[in-house]
């Protein structure tokens, strides 16, 4: 059977991510994703009202005119999870091919509603769950089968594509958990059971490859957190807390805490209320019944009010705004624009790290500045990251022992430090370690 596979988004940054595997006459596309960087530095964008071929020229959304090149019929559409860099293009590109989108439960209701706020093309793809542990056959010989990981979001998989020539594991995202906040451990007995009947590729996310030692579990994420929060238990003023509005494990040590030091936790912003909304509603998390969500702005707007008028010792905003963003509910709380008073001394919580990319560090460099004009305390980097570092790599590898690597999920220079682990394998640039641009084609068995 001819294995080919063509990546075609996310191999020349973090981002935009897609790729597409044949496997005879089947084709699966993993991921379809938004490169956000790319719509922020324009000013006032609607993406839901652009089309693909605008968001395509902008860097913002996968080139997928290669996949014209592919001999086959595309069979599912599968997205790892559900951050905007892996779904964020579905409800622009999905449409061109007559296949399911199948994702796990929680990803597929976020797909959806992307799919509803699109305004330019009509999505009709039928949606499909699929549980962490389920299989699909893909045609007459080939199955799909999700494996459960961890991330900084829930209900993560990585998709594995099996065929007559071995496996096909699509490795991103994740990080190694065996302690989640919420969810279950990532499943290394079955990636070490794939390992073992035979990989033929591997596709990887080298996002923090060059780092040493392993990423931390969330339950120390959780851990900082709690001691930063009980540390402000007697301060009298105001504490505003932003993280990733997807992050739900976070989101919910937040609201935790919060309770713990006698603050009434509220949710504020579109995306903190779309994620926090969805997760609760589809019963991953169980938020206090009394829990404020609030993302239309002027909702957003009256429950600040309320805030100054009852005291703003009595409460945390948990707000959006992590990366600077421009429209962002922090953003617009450290220009000013809001009826919440920043007073010498209030404390910000940032439980988040700037994503390494110019426009979210210049971001985020403007809005902490504004923060601090007003007399904010910056509390910063209260996070684990949601990606593998140089020994989780290691593992992943060594469970796996793929015949064919790919590394993803960077540019090339973040690809070296992982070229230089794979080669501790045996693999070669060239001989098994495949670096590749996006729109490339690579042939792994003719």
């Amino acid at each position: 059977m001819e294995i080919e596979i063509a990546t075609i988004g996310g191999y020349e940054e973090v981002g935009r991510q897609m790729t597409a595997v044949r496997a005879g006459d089947d084709v699966v596309v993993f991921d379809m994703g938004l490169n956000l960087s790319k719509v922020l530095i324009h000013d006032n964008v609607e993406t839901e009202r652009m089309h693909s071929l605008d968001l395509i020229d902008m860097g913002a959304i996968p080139d997928d005119r290669v996949m014209s090149e592919l001999e086959g019929d595309v069979k599912a559409i599968v997205p790892t999870h559900g951050h905007l860099d892996h779904i964020g293009a579905i409800s622009k590109l999905a449409h061109r091919y007559d296949a399911p989108i199948v994702g796990t439960p929680f990803t597929i209701e976020l797909v959806k509603q992307q799919i509803k706020s699109e305004e330019k093309f009509g999505v009709q793809n039928d949606l499909v769950k699929m549980e962490a542990g389920g299989r699909m056959a893909i045609g007459d010989e080939n199955e799909l089968e999700f494996v459960n990981v961890t991330h900084s979001i829930i209900d993560a998989i990585n998709p594995v594509l099996h065929t007559p020539e071995g496996a096909i594991v699509y490795g991103l995202d994740k990080r190694m958990d065996h302690d989640p906040v919420l969810g279950d451990p990532i499943d290394m007995e079955r990636f070490r059971e794939i390992g073992r009947e035979g990989v033929l590729c591997y596709i990887e996310d080298c996002t923090n490859a060059g780092k040493k030692g392993r990423t931390p579990s969330e339950s120390v994420a959780r851990r900082h957190l709690k001691d930063v929060m009980y540390s402000l238990e007697d301060y009298d003023g105001g504490i505003v807390a932003t993280t990733f509005s997807s992050h739900i494990a976070r989101v919910k040590s937040l609201v935790e805490f919060a309770d713990d030091i006698g603050r009434q936790p509220v949710l504020l912003g579109r995306s903190m209320e779309k994620y926090s909304g969805t997760a609760e509603r589809l019963d991953f998390v169980d938020f206090p019944d009394d829990l404020g969500m609030y993302g239309h702005r002027k909702s957003v707007d009256r429950t600040f009010k309320r805030i100054m008028n009852e005291g703003k010792e009595n409460f945390l905003p948990i707000v959006t705004g992590h990366q600077g963003e421009p429209r962002a509910m922090l953003t617009r709380m450290g220009r000013g624009e809001t009826p919440y008073d920043i007073e010498d001394g209030d404390k910000v919580i940032f439980s988040a790290r700037v994503i390494p990319e110019p426009t979210n560090e210049g971001q985020r460099y403007q809005s902490e500045k504004l923060l601090r004009m007003q007399g904010a305390r910056i509390y910063d980097e209260i996070h684990v990251s949601g990606h593998l570092r140089e020994e989780g790599h290691y593992q992943m590898l060594d469970a796996l022992q793929p015949e064919n690597v790919i590394p993803a999920h960077q540019d090339m220079r973040g690809f070296a430090p992982y070229v230089d682990l794979a080669e501790q394998f045996g693999l070669e640039v060239g001989d098994g370690l495949h670096i590749t641009r996006n729109g490339n084609m690579i042939q792994l068995v003719e």
